[in-house]
């Protein structure tokens, strides 16, 4: 199932993650026994392996470093099924990093991130792109973009009125999202991500808290938000409808990229006519399938499988 006509185009961060699980209690200040891994990912690039994995045309505009990493990047991403050429490659800048430390029970500790080489996205070089933009039905932006691109990004799609989803990526990123919340069809945040954005604070596992949040979105011009907060489901809202969804039981062997496939399934039920309130279902389901693949995304990824985990 795919949409009848173009392709969703994608628009930010790609990089390595680095994913460090302890093994037992963290202890600060000392090495800890613990699994690493390597993977690809990055907020968009995620995004758009997702679409692409559940049968969606995706164009993917990142930029990555000209190191064997940036190299293998784009081509894993093709592989996936992701359009990478109009990647950019940087020749004086790493490809970017994201380093996560997650305790024993597969929670975030902290992370940390080198996205320099986003910089390299320019607002010129979208302008560049224009027809690019103009064949695609949905445009997606994470916050890692410069804020000068980002509001280019969001000019262009506007103007040629496509619908605008966009990820706040992080709770210091996120701020850059505030002067375009009138013009977003769909926004994405996490609990922290999401008081940044509205007046009043969303305590953690607060469904009508996150509730209120999504709604205040929706009243200052977002057609569908989207709070996530983690094992207690998300809160939604647009301009007819909200509730609060509960998270799907799952071990969590890693939550990485889980974000980004609910964002991903929703949008791609969305393009596909799926009712709101059974896209972000869809949506939990993906997330779920990712807790408990050991990547950043679910290689194993389908339709099927979303309608499968809801069962």
């Amino acid at each position: 199932m795919t949409p009848s006509a173009g392709y969703v185009l994608v628009i930010g961060s790609a990089g390595l993650d680095i994913i460090g699980r302890a093994n037992a209690d963290l202890h600060i200040g000392t090495s800890n026994p613990s699994n690493l891994r390597m993977s690809f990912g990055g907020t968009a690039r995620n995004v758009a392996e997702n679409l692409a994995r559940l049968g969606t045309d995706v164009f993917l505009i990142t930029a990555v470093g000209d190191d064997p990493q940036g190299k293998q990047l784009l081509f894993q991403t093709s592989e996936s099924g992701v359009n990478v050429d109009y990647a950019i490659t940087v020749p004086d800048q790493p490809t970017g990093t994201y380093l996560a430390i997650l305790d024993n029970q597969g929670i975030l500790h902290l992370g940390m991130d080198d996205m320099r080489v986003i910089d390299a996205i320019t607002s010129e070089y979208l302008r560049q792109q224009r027809e690019l933009f103009k064949g695609a039905i949905v445009v997606f932006v994470d916050a890692n973009l410069p804020p000068k691109t980002l509001k280019t990004a969001v000019s262009i799609a506007w103007r040629a009125k496509i619908p605008i989803a966009a990820d706040p990526t992080s709770v210091s990123l996120a701020p850059a999202l505030l002067p375009h919340l009138e013009r977003l069809w769909l926004i994405t945040p996490n609990e922290t991500e999401a008081e940044i954005l509205c007046p009043h604070p969303v305590p953690h596992a607060d469904r009508d808290m996150a509730i209120d949040a999504a709604r205040h979105l929706v009243s200052q011009g977002v057609d569908i938000a989207i709070i996530t907060m983690a094992e207690f489901g998300l809160g939604y809202a647009s301009a007819d409808r909200s509730g609060h969804v509960p998270a799907l039981h799952t071990e969590i062997v890693d939550p990485t990229g889980a974000g980004d496939a609910l964002t991903a399934a929703v949008i791609f039920a969305l393009l596909n006519d799926i009712p709101l309130d059974e896209a972000v279902r869809l949506g939990l389901s993906a997330a779920a399938l990712t807790l408990r693949s050991p990547g950043t995304v679910a290689t194993n990824l389908s339709i099927e499988m979303l309608y499968e985990g809801l069962r």
